[in-house]
C-alpha cells in the first residue's frame, strides 16, 4: 500500500494524493532507486520520488514504442511545461506528477534546468547519437544521469550542499559514474535497440565489432569485448569512487539514500568486472535481498 505524507506536514489532500501516485511510480518502476529512497525521512522520500517520477516520465518518451516523430513531440512538450513552472497559471494541476514537482520546488532548491538537461538527453537517444570518444559520451552521460544526481542532492540538502559547487560537481560525477555503469550492463540490450554507447574510438582501439551471435548473445570470438568491457569497467570505478566524496557531505539519512543507490551499481560492476560475459546474453540485476542487504550497510554507514 502507498504510504500518504505523514500528518502534519502543511500539505493539502490533493497535493498528497499527488506524491502517493508519484511514490506509487517510484516504488513499482525504479527497481534500484527506490532502495535508498525509502532511507529518507517522509517530506525528503516524497520530493525525491516526484522527481523520480519526472525524470521517468522523460525517459520513458524515448524508450516507449512511439515513432521518432512522436517522441521528439512529447519530449517538446515536456520542455514547455518545465519553462511554464512557475509562470501563473500555467496548469498541471490535474497532472499529479507535476502538481507533486511544483510542490517539491517550493520546498527544495531544485533545479529545474537539470529536467531540461535530461529531455536534451533523451533526445539524443531518439534522433540516435553515437559517441566518437569518451568526452562525447561523458556529455551525454552528463545530460542523463548527472542532471539527476544534481536533481537529488537537491533533496539531500540538509548542510548546504545543494549550494556547493563541490558537492554539485561530485554529484555530477556520481551519477556519470552510474551512467557507465548502466550502459555496460545494458550493451545487448541497448544493441537490440540499435543503440551503441561504447565510444567508437574504444571500439576500434579493442578491435570491437558489436554484433549478436547464433545463440543472440553479444559476440566475442577472440574475447576482444571482453578486454574492452574490463577497461571501460574499471574507468567507471574511477568515477565511481571519486563520485563518492559526496557523501560524507550529506546529512546522514541522505548519505545512506545515496550510498545505497551508488552501492548497487557498484555490486553490479563488481560482477561485470569478474566476468565480462555475464552480460553477453541477459540483463545483469541483483535479487531483492541482495539490495536490501546493500541499503541496510549504506544506513549503517559501512562502505558502499
Amino acid at each position: 500500500m502507498t504510504s500518504l505524507p505523514d500528518s502534519g506536514s502543511g500539505i493539502d489532500p490533493g497535493t498528497a494524493q499527488a506524491y502517493a501516485v508519484c511514490e506509487t511510480i517510484t516504488r513499482t518502476q525504479a527497481r534500484n532507486f527506490y532502495y535508498g529512497i525509502r532511507l529518507l525521512p517522509a517530506a525528503k522520500r516524497r520530493a525525491l520520488c516526484a522527481v523520480y517520477a519526472l525524470a521517468r516520465r522523460i525517459d520513458d518518451i524515448g524508450d516507449g514504442d512511439l515513432p521518432s516523430p512522436a517522441k521528439l513531440a512529447g519530449l517538446k512538450e515536456v520542455r514547455r511545461s518545465l519553462q511554464e513552472f512557475g509562470r501563473p497559471g500555467a496548469g498541471g494541476d490535474d497532472d499529479p506528477v507535476i502538481a507533486a514537482v511544483r510542490d517539491a520546488a517550493t520546498r527544495y532548491p531544485i533545479p529545474l534546468g537539470a529536467f531540461e538537461e535530461l529531455v536534451d538527453g533523451v533526445r539524443m537517444d531518439v534522433v540516435g547519437f553515437s559517441y566518437r570518444t569518451f568526452e562525447e559520451l561523458e556529455g551525454y552521460c552528463r545530460c542523463v544521469a548527472g542532471s539527476v544526481g544534481r536533481l537529488c542532492l537537491a533533496v539531500f540538502d540538509g548542510s548546504g550542499a545543494a549550494h556547493d559547487p563541490a558537492a554539485i560537481e561530485l554529484a555530477d560525477v556520481l551519477g556519470i559514474a552510474l551512467q557507465q555503469i548502466n550502459i555496460l550492463r545494458d550493451l545487448r540490450e541497448d544493441l537490440l535497440n540499435d543503440r551503441i554507447y561504447l565510444p567508437l574510438e574504444d571500439l576500434d582501439r579493442f578491435g570491437v565489432e558489436l554484433r549478436l551471435n547464433a545463440e543472440n548473445a553479444l559476440a566475442d570470438e577472440d574475447a576482444r569485448l571482453a578486454e574492452l568491457i574490463r577497461y571501460r569497467a574499471g574507468e567507471a570505478l574511477n568515477w565511481y569512487r571519486r563520485g563518492l566524496r559526496l557523501l560524507p557531505m550529506l546529512d546522514r539519512r541522505s548519505a545512506a539514500c545515496a550510498g545505497a543507490m551508488a552501492g548497487i551499481y557498484a555490486r553490479l560492476l563488481d560482477q561485470i568486472q569478474a566476468d565480462p560475459r555475464v552480460v553477453y546474453n541477459r540483463r545483469l540485476s541483483l535479487t531483492g535481498w541482495q539490495k536490501a542487504a546493500v541499503a541496510v550497510r549504506a544506513l549503517t554507514g559501512a562502505p558502499v
